[in-house]
């Protein structure tokens, strides 16, 4: 299998993650500084050894692209809005990116937690849905849902430790989270698409976003210098970028870095696109309030303070996927 391939001005680097399950206490410290150096510098990163089987990967893929070859009406009616469409099927042109006025071109199912914690508020927690015409859909989901986030709980674990807080400081808030199994469909593009491409250029909203590999090209990260550079992975890695919540968290001293999907060349118009992100969210009651070890002697937080709960519903309003209350 083909190495991982990464533009260079990009300056994503390719971390083992079995550095850290697996090494010295030295070898531990090395993985979370590079890690945090890569989210400090431009938010990405990419890992391998995360375990996370090949089999798995690509027996989830046949099944998502198995659920997007069911017709309009068929993925239709497993929409569910009155979720904020966190769980389910939403349709083509639902999602927009923060700002933009234009739809992505996309369609995406998305799964959510079986692990609730007790006590947890339900209203965050919404079931999960299952697909008649593809009855181990809803396995496979969560088998990968959980391998995800164990993998993301490890890294988020590494991150405490970059940031000298304790190793526990994510797990205890993020294990049983509010984390979401995306899997994106862009379709193959039939006409003109004027300004719209297959995802806007955007910010994650969460702490972490685990990808695994697409299917084709077209994942652009901006870097330092703002011009837009190339990502290509494969199954062996997972390509992994700091969201919207940790730079909350560590007062923008973890960059949530600005990427985008854009459409292919107009030869290559035919060719559909699929992608599977990991969204991991902690439990809706984290703060995300500044760290105070983040925020410089005498000067103020970046942002308010503000639960994980809240910030999501305020940003899922800002994507057209929030419930209208009215």
């Amino acid at each position: 299998m083909d190495s991982i391939k990464f533009n260079l001005e990009a300056g994503i680097p390719t971390l083992d993650l079995r550095r850290y399950t697996q090494g010295s206490t030295e070898d531990k410290k090395a993985f979370a500084a590079e890690l945090g150096a890569a989210y400090r510098q431009v938010g990405f990163a990419a890992i391998s050894g995360h375990g996370v089987s090949d089999e798995l990967i690509a027996s989830m893929y046949d099944r998502v692209k198995k659920f997007f070859s069911l017709s309009r009406e068929q993925k239709l009616s497993y929409s569910n809005p009155e979720t904020n469409n966190q769980r389910g099927f939403v349709k083509f042109g639902q999602e927009h990116a923060k700002g933009n006025d234009s739809a992505d071109l996309k369609e995406f199912w998305q799964v959510g937690q079986t692990n609730i914690p007790e006590n947890a508020d339900l209203e965050h927690y919404p079931p999960n849905v299952k697909v008649a015409e593809l009855p181990d859909f809803s396995e496979k989901s969560n088998e990968l849902y959980q391998n995800l986030e164990s993998v993301g709980l490890i890294v988020l674990e590494a991150i405490a430790m970059h940031l000298e807080l304790p190793l526990d400081y994510f797990t205890t808030k993020t294990k049983g989270g509010n984390s979401i199994l995306r899997a994106i469909h862009y379709p193959p593009i039939t006409s003109e698409p004027d300004s719209a491409v297959r995802s806007a250029e955007h910010e994650d909203i969460n702490l972490i976003t685990l990808l695994i590999g697409a299917s084709a090209s077209g994942l652009e990260v901006m870097g330092i210098d703002g011009n837009w550079n190339k990502v290509t992975a494969n199954s062996e890695h997972i390509v992994m970028n700091c969201g919207d919540m940790l730079q909350r968290l560590t007062n923008h001293q973890l960059k949530s870095t600005t990427h985008r999907v854009v459409n292919p060349p107009r030869e290559l118009w035919h060719t559909p696109r699929f992608s599977i992100p990991f969204f991991c969210h902690p439990q809706p009651h984290m703060k995300l309030d500044a760290l105070p070890q983040c925020v410089p002697a005498g000067e103020n937080p970046k942002e308010p303070p503000i639960t994980a709960g809240e910030y999501l519903h305020e940003r899922l309003a800002e994507i057209g996927l929030k419930k209208d209350d009215k």
